[in-house]
């Protein structure tokens, strides 16, 4: 089993309805340019338009040098079941396709859930010409739950990508269990399965999660100020085989990516999506991807990254703002809490400097400066205190770029304070002085 380390992009496909080649091609440009390899195309077993989208996406990213897609099969979507015989039909249409990421010449395939689909693939690999490299999502079995499946499966995908209720950080816990799990080689367990060579892990990276769309009974939190920089910084750590972001296009989580699409949004999530660009978020990727693949955390600044970056995000309205509620949201899937027990009044950056150099955040007439060495990107948080609680535009230089992002203000957001998402910064510092 040979497997170049690839990062790639959760996209969800149920949201293309209409989808223009254009726009595809809009997407992959931008992901391209981040230095991430490819996307996950999730998929529903229901859209009528799914075919007429996966052929836009791979007809798009084959004229790309080296972005590659693979299927990820939904099976919590509404609206229907997949068969063994729609995931093999709808392999054998794309996997030979140039676009297509392969492991050992297999099509790697997906999935979101679908534990109780488990004895059903290997009629699915069946039916593929030359079978496929089958990497589940599987995680609300947790690692443990692999071992009865280890015989069935090439690997594992984990979405266990955010702290979990009441947490303020995540750890590498269920990652390092996830490994061991999947990279046992010869060795008995506690049901009595042997694996005889080691799995893939796919290990799940997001920036951020807030989610308040009561049609399908979800407003939750997960505390996302430093989990952006604080993923990567586990993934440089892991060092797994493969690496998913989510996502690129989820917005009603909040965990986008990609550029804001009108036709993709939505509508419940426009109050909290509307306005709020999460492209900054791709800043620093460049960095923290080339050293991933390179194996190590400090490598030379790459070249796409001209002389630095920075990537700042921030909630545009105070926790404790007076009379403006928390909108019911829960600190947490699943969680009990309150929601603004698990965010605080800060700007958070990740820069990275080809030199010894200055940050300065400025919010209104007041200004706070840090230093940023040169070398591997480091984390920053500046507190709305520090900047004397002031209200007003947003702004942070380093070098001599400046960039200004949305004002944080006493006004009280639709869905309640918490639901102010977050409004994500970017600067590329091309001539650093």
């Amino acid at each position: 089993m040979v497997i170049p380390r690839a990062v790639f992009a959760h996209y969800m496909v149920g949201l293309t309805y209409m989808q223009s080649a254009e726009q595809w091609g809009y997407d992959i440009g931008n992901a391209s340019a981040a230095a991430i390899d490819g996307f996950a195309l999730n998929i529903g077993p229901s859209d009528s338009y799914t075919l007429d989208s996966l052929r836009h996406a791979y007809d798009a990213a084959a004229k790309f040098d080296n972005f590659t897609l693979f299927l990820s099969f939904d099976f919590q979507a509404t609206g229907g079941s997949w068969s063994p015989k729609a995931i093999a039909d709808l392999t054998n249409t794309f996997k030979d396709e140039p676009a297509q990421f392969k492991v050992d010449g297999k099509p790697l395939v997906s999935t979101f859930e679908g534990v109780a689909f488990a004895d059903q693939w290997s009629q699915a690999r069946s039916q593929v010409d030359g079978d496929i490299f089958l990497v589940p999502d599987w995680s609300s079995l947790g690692a443990d739950g692999l071992y009865p499946h280890l015989n069935e499966i090439d690997g594992a995908f984990s979405f266990d990508a955010w702290p979990t209720a009441g947490q303020t950080n995540k750890t590498t816990d269920s990652d390092v269990l996830y490994n061991k799990v999947l990279k046992q080689t010869s060795q008995a367990n506690k049901f009595n399965v042997k694996t005889y060579n080691g799995k893939a892990y796919m290990m799940g990276v997001s920036p951020y999660f807030y989610t308040k769309l009561s049609q399908l009974g979800k407003n939750w939190y997960s505390s996302s100020d430093s989990l952006w920089y604080d993923r990567w910084q586990q993934v440089l750590d892991v060092m797994p085989d493969l690496v998913e972001i989510v996502s690129w296009n989820d917005f009603g989580e909040s965990h986008h990516i990609g550029n804001n699409v009108e036709a993709q949004i939505m509508p419940s999530a426009k109050p909290y999506v509307d306005g709020l660009s999460h492209a900054g978020f791709r800043a620093i990727l460049p960095y923290f991807i080339a050293a991933y693949k390179a194996g190590t955390k400090n490598i030379t600044l790459p070249e796409s990254m001209g002389d630095g970056a920075v990537s700042a995000w921030y909630r545009t309205t105070p926790i404790e703002l007076p009379n403006c509620s928390d909108g019911g949201t829960k600190w947490g899937q699943s969680g009990s809490d309150s929601a603004k027990d698990g965010v605080r009044d800060v700007i958070n950056i990740v820069a990275v400097s080809a030199r010894d150099t200055s940050l300065t955040v400025s919010l209104g007439e007041a200004s706070y400066t840090v230093q940023v060495a040169s070398g591997a990107p480091q984390f920053f948080q500046v507190s709305f205190a520090e900047l004397n609680n002031q209200r007003g535009t947003v702004s942070i230089s380093m070098g001599n770029q400046t960039a200004t992002g949305a004002a944080i203000t006493d006004e009280c957001p639709e869905s309640g304070v918490v639901s102010d998402s977050v409004l994500v910064m970017l600067l590329t510092i091309v001539h650093a002085c």
